[in-house]
């Protein structure tokens, strides 16, 4: 895998060096989030020969809100360049299947390696750093396999031995100023203005269309929480938790809303919002 910065491994999608195997790879169904059906292996209508977005500037105006919030984490240019050696799907049609397969595995591999990462960010030295430490090199040299490896891999095995040190992770960085338990909670459409969410752990919580606006969530362990049309202008979200910016690009905010470090305010966003 290619390596960036201080030893860490290349967790953002660089799409010029892909071949628009997200174009590709997954199924998606007309809803919400997509205008037509589109079935696994088939290249998407919008897909151009140069495998780049025919539509990318008005994905959102076109029916296509699904396609912006889309986050390889760096699987695209690493399974393109890395597990395949620079072959493409479409000038090697003996390969295409078995490099979809792999990028099944291969993007789930380097979400992991994403939380891993900012879980070892936030943990001080000690026995859960070392735990988190190590799981990162084992993950990383998961994602270094050869095609046939990666088949092999239990992604949701290893997933499930990753969730266990990220939670404990998460317990540890809101140590003394943990909020309520809302794990897994259906807060669909919720008005959550007079909650207390400050340091709530809200891990796989679905958030779709709640309204957050002006909430302080200090803390907030957001891993894998579903914010999709969650209404956070004014919210704080600068001490928040594994929030990655695919979940932000899925909400709706405006130039009041607190970012944590490293992440940046979606385009979309407007202070003019409704």
């Amino acid at each position: 895998m290619v390596r960036v910065g201080d030893g860490g491994w290349e967790l953002r999608a660089d799409c010029g060096r892909c071949a628009g195997v997200c174009c590709v790879a997954p199924a998606f169904a007309a809803s919400a989030d997509f205008a037509i059906d589109k079935p696994a292996g088939r290249p998407c209508p919008n897909l151009r020969a140069d495998a780049r977005c025919g539509i990318h500037s008005e994905l959102r105006q076109r029916g296509f809100p699904g396609c912006t919030v889309f986050d390889c984490f760096g699987a695209g240019q690493h399974l393109t360049q890395g597990t395949f050696a620079g072959r493409d799907w479409r000038t090697d049609p003996d390969d295409a299947r078995r490099m979809f397969d792999t990028f099944a595995v291969l993007r789930p591999l380097h979400e992991l390696l994403w939380y891993l990462t900012e879980a070892v960010r936030i943990t001080p030295p000690g026995p859960l750093r070392d735990d988190l430490t190590a799981m990162l090199d084992e993950t990383g040299r998961l994602t270094d396999g050869t095609p046939e490896e990666l088949l092999t891999v239990d992604v949701d095995a290893h997933r499930g031995r990753v969730n266990r040190l990220l939670s404990h992770a998460g317990e540890q960085a809101r140590a003394g100023r943990a909020g309520p338990d809302r794990r897994g909670a259906t807060l669909i459409g919720v008005d959550l203005r007079r909650a207390t969410l400050a340091g709530a752990n809200l891990r796989g919580a679905i958030l779709i269309g709640a309204d957050l606006r002006g909430v302080r969530l200090g803390a907030a362990d957001l891993t894998g929480a579903d914010l999709r049309g969650a209404d956070v202008r004014g919210a704080d979200l600068g001490e928040c938790l594994f929030l990655h910016q695919s979940q932000l690009d899925a909400a709706r905010g405006d130039h009041r809303t607190v970012l944590p470090p490293a992440r940046h305010r979606p385009t979309h966003w407007s202070p003019s919002l409704p």
